[in-house]
């Protein structure tokens, strides 16, 4: 896909801040720090529309990237991150579930997950909650330049079977420093627009 525009339209943390232009929107959820920012500035060929942070748990809203004037990334609040009190954490939690639970709008998730590591346990609850509310789900494994071409496959395989894909689940290794996966990432995408 060319991206030809891109901009930031709202930082929502309820539905009443929700764009309401009805496009199609693609959901970003993952781990703090695991790169999903560095995901949607690689796709839109943009270096920091999606600001990336050394510090884990910067993002606490619902970000909304318009591409396109087409359809949206909405980046999610990035979990697992420990420095965040409870009730904040409890907050975020029933905004990301409104979100993903009421938003019509919402087309599919894209997972992120580290290929360096095995998917923790918030990622395995975050399959398994977009699972149960019948939301496609695409997995982009970054950071696949930091891994040797030979090891890449047992990455791969302990990501499927750590978060139990089926054979219909699509995973995408993904870099965003060399912008490996981009062009599949793009192809899958867009059969959800």
């Amino acid at each position: 896909m060319k991206v030809t525009s891109a901009e930031i339209v709202i930082s929502a943390v309820s539905k009443k801040q929700y764009p309401g232009d009805f496009l199609s929107e693609i959901a970003l959820a993952g781990r703090s720090n695991v790169g999903k920012s560095s995901f949607i500035n690689k796709m839109i060929n943009r270096k920091s529309l999606a600001r990336t942070s050394s510090k884990p748990g910067k993002t606490q809203t619902l970000n909304f990237y318009k591409i396109n004037e087409q359809f949206y990334f909405v980046d999610v609040p990035g979990y697992g991150y420990a420095k965040v009190s409870k009730k904040e954490r409890e907050a975020w939690g029933r905004m990301i579930e409104e979100y993903f639970m009421q938003r019509e709008n919402l087309k599919a998730a894209v997972l992120v997950v580290d290929m360096r590591h095995e998917p923790t346990v918030d990622d395995q609850h975050m399959y398994e909650f977009l699972s149960y509310y019948e939301v496609p789900i695409v997995v982009i494994a970054t950071k696949l330049d930091k891994i040797g071409k030979s090891k890449r496959a047992a990455h791969l395989k302990k990501i499927k079977q750590t978060l139990q894909l089926s054979n219909e689940d699509i995973v995408i290794p993904f870099s965003s420093e060399t912008g490996e996966g981009k062009e599949e990432a793009w192809r899958v995408l867009q059969q959800f627009l």
